[in-house]
């Protein structure tokens, strides 16, 4: 079994931004590109002489797919907008990390904010990124007491963890760096560096039988 090649072929299947932006995309070819990556991986697979190991691989390997698969139909990888408030409370309830960022069409600091967001987005495909116009949730708005913006709501399982209000947190200037707004939200836990799974898909190939606010 080839090690860079398996490791390789796996990186490729279960990274969500291979491919580029969603949108203009031929689903037909990419349907047809995964199942041809995933039948090369799974050759090189069958190749271990462990039957459990190759199967267990697999298994693992199919698991990420869909995992990846389900949060890109869920517009992970994205920073789009929601106008809907029931659908605004039904995303920020059942996704595991969101950021919300809370908007004025009148406030250019708001248009700055979108930008460093969108950035961030793709790179942390396992948090959901969203922006919501402030007048399309009154109810919201007023729950929450939202009263300056930008506001940029961090929420994990459902819960407020953490709020940026303005640009106070991230140098208290317009022209503030994504890296300052990054550490921001890495370190109330809404965005995480992940492992490489396509490592562990690997790993388990090839190693031998003994071896605060509630919404």
């Amino acid at each position: 079994m080839s090690s860079s090649k398996a490791a390789s072929l796996a990186a490729r299947l279960v990274d969500p931004n291979r491919q580029g932006p969603r949108s203009g995309r031929n689903y037909d070819s990419e349907d047809d590109d995964d199942e041809a990556i995933f039948a090369e991986l799974e050759e090189e697979i069958e190749n271990d002489s462990s039957a459990s190991v190759r199967e267990h691989a697999l298994s693992v390997l199919k698991q990420e797919m869909e995992r990846v698969k389900d949060l890109q139909a869920n517009q992970h990888g994205t920073y789009g907008e929601v106008s809907d408030e029931k659908e605004v409370i039904r995303i920020t309830s059942r996704e595991k990390r969101c950021v919300v960022h809370f908007y004025h069409t009148n406030f250019k600091r708001c248009e700055i904010m979108d930008k460093h967001l969108a950035k961030l987005a793709p790179k942390y495909f396992n948090t959901r990124f969203l922006r919501v116009f402030v007048e399309n949730i009154p109810w919201l708005v007023e729950k929450l007491a939202i009263k300056v913006l930008p506001c940029v709501i961090c929420f994990v399982d459902g819960v407020t963890r953490d709020r940026l209000v303005g640009f106070d947190e991230v140098g208290g200037v317009d022209s503030f760096e994504t890296a300052a707004l990054e550490l921001r939200l890495t370190t109330c836990g809404v965005i995480q560096r992940t492992s490489n799974r396509s490592d562990a898909i690997f790993k388990v190939s090839s190693q031998k039988d003994d071896d605060d606010f509630d919404i």
